[in-house]
């Protein structure tokens, strides 16, 4: 089949779908609620809206899972999603379409989505035959809008009020920026698929061009947050790439809200090989210029099956020892450990996002009443 006939394939698909979701979301219902729902949904709704105010800072599942369990507590979150992901599906509408990735864009909407298992199933399809082959409905749901709009924040600003999802996602930049990485040889490394290969060798890594700049919405959401979450995720491909922009790491570096760092549960293979915990912090200290107030960790264990697993891919857990205790207690950053492991699909290993979401709760509510 020609490429053009099935990208148009897809993107009938796609209006057709947000046609369906439209209509579903809209507020004249055939099917009126009980008086007794309603109240209830209500209430619901009102506690949402008086939940502290989180920007959660970084990408892929990481981020994605944290708002899975974020928006138990609240609806005011503002999800800040970089934007230089490279590979599958991503990848390939960023290189033929010169559009932003939006798979992380997708992910985050839908966790923060109303009813996010179905809508997972629609917008996570993925086609298997053809030229659309490997791309998700999402990601050509978001590709139609932005070419229908022309803007690729309009885009993700539709998808937002079009699937009343609890916060808001943004991209952290609209601009066509690409992550460059100089290691300890002179090496460079250009793009996130050669520095998620040498990460450990790393000296320094940017943002070109150098003075991109992040959208409004994302520095205003910085100024009115009451806690600012940065992790977890891929250290150089999805928490640093947000904040290289000198003026989000500035408005992080300047505020006086608490900041906390969400060490992730295990090393990445190729990215952070080698790193531990106190490494990850530093890295994230020197994107911002400021050390975190708060590091989470995870002290609880992975199931043994699972672990070996794990540790034949190259991947190995992330605790703290006495010796990067002592030293993130020397900067002034306090250390929240708990067992944050939670696994997926029985295969799996993630953050649970309803136990470290409660941690972040339990930080904005100590600093109120302090």
């Amino acid at each position: 089949m020609d490429w053009r006939i099935a990208y148009l394939l897809g993107l009938i698909t796609a209006f057709l779908t947000l046609f369906v979701l439209s209509f579903k979301n809209r507020k004249v219902s055939l099917f009126r609620p009980s008086p007794k729902k309603d109240v209830m949904a209500k209430v619901v709704e009102y506690r949402l809206s008086m939940g502290p105010h989180i920007v959660a800072v970084g990408g892929g599942t990481g981020l994605s899972t944290l708002l899975l369990g974020l928006k138990s507590f609240t609806r005011n979150i503002t999800a800040v999603v970089a934007v230089t992901d490279e590979g599958g599906s991503s990848g390939r509408l960023r290189q033929e379409w010169g559009v932003l990735p939006p798979g992380d864009v997708r992910n985050c909407i839908v966790a923060l989505a109303e009813n996010d298992n179905a809508l997972r199933n629609i917008l996570d399809f993925r086609f298997d035959r053809g030229d659309l082959s490997g791309h998700s409905l999402g990601n050509l749901i978001l590709l139609a809008v932005t070419e229908l709009s022309g803007d690729f924040r309009v885009a993700v600003e539709e998808m937002n009020h079009l699937l009343a999802i609890r916060g808001k996602v943004l991209p952290v930049t609209t601009e066509a920026v690409s992550l460059i990485a100089e290691t300890v040889d002179g090496q460079l490394c250009r793009g996130e698929l050669q520095i998620s290969s040498c990460g450990k060798n790393l000296k320094d890594i940017w943002l070109e061009p150098q003075d991109a700049r992040p959208l409004t919405d994302v520095i205003r959401a910085i100024e009115e947050a009451d806690l600012i979450v940065m992790g977890p995720g891929s250290l150089f491909t999805s928490v640093l790439p947000n904040l290289l922009l000198p003026k989000v790491a500035q408005k992080i570096q300047e505020s006086p809200l608490p900041r906390v760092y969400v060490a992730n549960l295990m090393s990445q293979p190729g990215e952070t090989d080698g790193m531990n915990i106190l490494h990850h912090l530093e890295w994230v200290e020197r994107a911002v210029k400021a050390v975190p107030d708060y590091v989470v960790v995870n002290n609880g264990s992975i199931p043994e099956a699972l672990l070996q697993a794990y540790l034949n891919e190259g991947a190995v857990p992330l605790y703290l020892d006495e010796s990067q205790r002592e030293r993130i207690l020397e900067k002034g950053c306090h250390i929240i450990e708990g067992n944050y492991v939670k696994v997926y699909e029985e295969s799996v290993v993630r953050h649970d996002g309803q136990a470290l979401s409660e941690t972040l709760m339990r930080i904005c509510r100590d600093l109120k009443e302090v």
